[in-house]
């Protein structure tokens, strides 16, 4: 028998083609003995793999190979189980001879030839393929640091399951201890805001379903003191089920609350006056034609009522600016305190005011403005002389309903006021 590929005594039609073969293959062949674990037959890659020659393998024990499996009584448990299924696969390590380690993943099936049984082991070098994978394992563990240093926290929700894994940072985020937070999506969906879960569940599930590219939303959560917080939470689905439905779903959440105040005060700025915090002129337009849509709508009157301070140059000639915008600030005062919730007072530029009263008649309206007018005069004034105001009225309703009429005719109504002696209301001719 030869001492590098024979495997018996017989001569095998087409042998030395065979050996061949195996010798052209990428991945070591082993025969072996089940009884005794020695190699009987391997091909070239068998030995040159780990830097050894066909005599430092050939009619050695695989033992010798090995660096996990250590001794017969270990080796007899592998065989065993080795014949008990078609196909035993286990990774190893093999013993290369200059000491390092060579990582395989072994297949091995069991077999009789002339009345023999043997064993046939397939080895693959996997050490580029695990330091591969350890290197990615490592990158994403990177990444997911990065990402969870760069955001407020992580999420990441198995889709099947239903478990839902928060990150710590989001835990602190939202006021909680490492221990808290039950990881199941229901304690994230009840924190959501009722009057934002629609949308946002809205915009997951079609994610989900693929209508979306990705999930993202901008929505309040509830934290651990019942106190709800602006986050915008975005995220993806990265991987799926063999019938193709969404099993991980992986985002992040980030605190924008600092965000929407400010952006929340940069709308309060641009709708409403600095000095008297009354709805500038812009606003005080909008919620007029807003009004007038609602006012056809309902069949109702809609009044509007300009107020000018009298005298008020005068006052700021005396006394100086400063003493004029305490004058604008009282006023504005008593007008928001003494009109109606669905009233609207605006600051419409100047020492000049107007009032919008949906669903007022004339008689009402009249009546309001002359109360305003003597709750002005009785509340503000200006070294003990009292400051007063003058008003005209315009109200219209059905086919007179007109922004640009309703607001000509209540100036016009101002000028006759102040013409007829101030400190008075004028009803539109």
């Amino acid at each position: 028998m030869s001492t590098t590929h024979a495997m018996s005594s017989q001569p095998v039609t087409g042998a030395a083609q065979l050996h061949l073969l195996f010798d052209q293959m990428a991945d070591a062949v082993y025969l072996l003995d089940p009884d005794t674990s020695n190699i009987v037959w391997g091909n070239r890659k068998a030995w040159e793999s780990l830097g050894l020659s066909a005599e430092e393998v050939l009619n050695h024990s695989v033992l010798s190979l090995q660096k996990d499996v250590h001794g017969m009584p270990q080796w007899s448990e592998i065989a065993a189980a080795i014949r008990a299924t078609d196909c035993y696969r286990f990774n190893g390590r093999h013993r290369h001879k200059d000491g390092h380690e060579v990582v395989v993943e072994v297949n091995t099936t069991h077999f009789s030839m002339d009345g023999r049984p043997y064993f046939l082991s397939v080895a693959r070098d996997i050490t580029n393929r695990v330091e591969q994978e350890r290197d990615a394992q490592s990158r994403e563990r990177q990444l997911w640091f990065a990402l969870n240093e760069a955001s407020d926290g992580l999420w990441d929700w198995d889709v099947p399951t239903g478990q839902l894994f928060f990150s710590p940072q989001l835990k602190r985020m939202l006021g909680y201890g490492p221990d808290e937070m039950a990881p199941v999506l229901s304690t994230w969906s009840d924190n959501v805001h009722p009057e934002d879960k629609p949308s946002v569940i809205g915009t997951l599930q079609a994610h989900l379903h693929g209508k979306r590219e990705r999930y993202e939303a901008a929505y309040r959560l509830r934290n651990r003191n019942g106190h709800y917080i602006w986050v915008h939470d975005r995220g993806r689905v990265c991987d799926h089920a063999p019938d193709g439905s969404p099993a991980r779903v992986v985002g992040t959440v980030r605190n924008i609350n600092d965000q929407k105040e400010l952006e929340a005060q940069l709308q309060q700025m641009a709708a409403h006056d600095v000095l008297t915090g009354l709805p500038n002129r812009r606003e005080g337009l909008r919620f007029l034609e807003s009004q007038l849509s609602l006012c056809r709508r309902m069949a109702l009157p809609l009044a509007v009522v300009f107020i000018d301070v009298d005298a008020f140059k005068t006052i700021n000639d005396r006394f100086g600016h400063g003493t004029g915008d305490t004058v604008l600030q009282r006023i504005a005062d008593v007008l928001r305190s003494g009109i109606r919730s669905s009233d609207r007072v605006c600051r419409w530029g100047g020492e000049e005011f107007v009032l919008i009263a949906p669903g007022t008649t004339p008689e009402g309206v009249m009546q309001l403005a002359d109360k305003l007018r003597v709750e002005v005069q009785a509340a503000v004034q200006v070294r003990d002389v009292p400051v007063s105001v003058s008003m005209g009225v315009a109200v219209a309703e059905g086919d007179r309903l007109d922004a640009q009429h309703l607001l000509f005719d209540a100036d016009a109504a101002l000028y006759r006021a102040k013409r007829n002696g101030r400190n008075r209301v004028e009803w539109a001719a």
